[in-house]
Formats: C-alpha cells, structure tokens, sequence
C-alpha cells in the first residue's frame, strides 16, 4: 500500500528534527518510489549497463543521510527533488570516474544533431536518453551553466529530467504557476540545445 502524503511528510519532518528512528520508518515507506526514480536515472547507462538501479539508490541514500545537517524537509516533493539531485551527482561521479580510468576524463561536445535531439526528444516522459558517460557529463556540464545563467530554469530540468516529476510537482515544489513551468522548460530546452552543440 502507497503510503500517504501526510505519512511520509511527517516522518520527514522527525528526521528533520533529529529523531533518526524516522528515517528507518521512513525508508520502506519510500524505497519503491525512490528505486523506480533510480531505474529511470539509469536509463543513461543503456550504452553500458553497469551501473544497476539498486547500486544508485544506495549510493543515492547514503549522500541523503551522510549530510552533516540534514535539511529541514517541507513535503514528500522536496525529498524526492534532494534525491533526485543526490542520484543525478552520484550518476555524474560515476562517469566521471570511468572516464577517467579509460583516458583521463576531458569533457566533448556533442555534434548538433544529438545535441538537438538530446535537448528535444524524450522530454514528455521527463527523460532524455543518453548514450554514454560523454553525453552525461555534457549535458551536467550545460546544465551548470543553465543553473548559473537561470537557476529557476536550472532546477525546472533537473527536476523534470533527473526527478521525472510532471509540470504540477514542479510548480508545487518551486512555487510558481504551470504555464510558467512549461514556458521555461521550452526555454530550457532550447537554451541546452544550443550549449550542447558546441
């Protein structure tokens, strides 16, 4: 059974305030949502296949829980935007770290048709699909910029892309209004299209 929203924001909450029996409440209440997010992440390592849901998660979880101060959770969408955060870093070190060993890491770029269609296709889903560490770290790349340059339209793709949440999550999350999360997501969009191709 789904636990509810009211559940699950106040055992957050207890977390919040340093009652770490919440969190071992917590954590089977959510482990399904949080793995089927991983499965989704992992959709960039098609090309490989060697990093496997499961091993995201728990690396995911540990960056939650490890935090020195652990945030002061408002509701059930604001945990799942820190995960989605910790899963899209801990995706990001893993390829960095196999680029890495293959040739001493360096970061390319993307040649324009894959560029625009990184930026274009898939995105209804709230996924692109990557084909390798190189697009990966290109697109974290970019979007650093993206979140330099705009950080609302920063945290509207990383939520959309890396937390699979809808335009109704977003907005919730950020505050603003639907068509405002749909607006700047098409600008968004535009904007890594046009980074990404170098």
């Amino acid at each position: 059974m789904k636990p509810s929203d009211s559940d699950v924001t106040q055992l957050l909450q207890q977390w919040s305030s340093g009652d770490r029996q919440a969190l071992d409440k917590l954590y089977p209440l959510i482990y399904k949502e949080l793995h089927l997010l991983a499965e989704r992440c992992t959709r960039y390592e098609r090309a490989h296949l060697t990093l496997q849901a499961t091993a995201l998660l728990n690396e995911a979880y540990l960056r939650l829980v490890d935090q020195r101060r652990v945030p002061a959770w408002q509701d059930r969408i604001h945990f799942y935007a820190v995960a989605a955060k910790a899963m899209r870093h801990a995706l990001v070190d893993y390829a960095r770290n196999r680029q890495a060993e293959k040739r001493g890491g360096g970061f390319v770029h993307i040649p324009l048709d894959k560029a625009g269609e990184i930026a274009a296709n898939g995105h209804e889903e709230g996924f692109m699909a990557l084909e390798n560490d190189e697009e990966l770290l290109a697109l974290h790349a970019a979007l650093q910029r993206l979140t330099k340059f705009d950080e609302q339209m920063g945290r509207i793709v990383e939520l959309r892309y890396f937390g699979g949440l809808g335009n109704e999550m977003v907005a919730q999350e950020l505050g603003i209004s639907v068509a405002t999360v749909k607006r700047r997501w098409s600008l968004a969009k535009a904007w890594l299209a046009r980074e990404l191709q170098g």
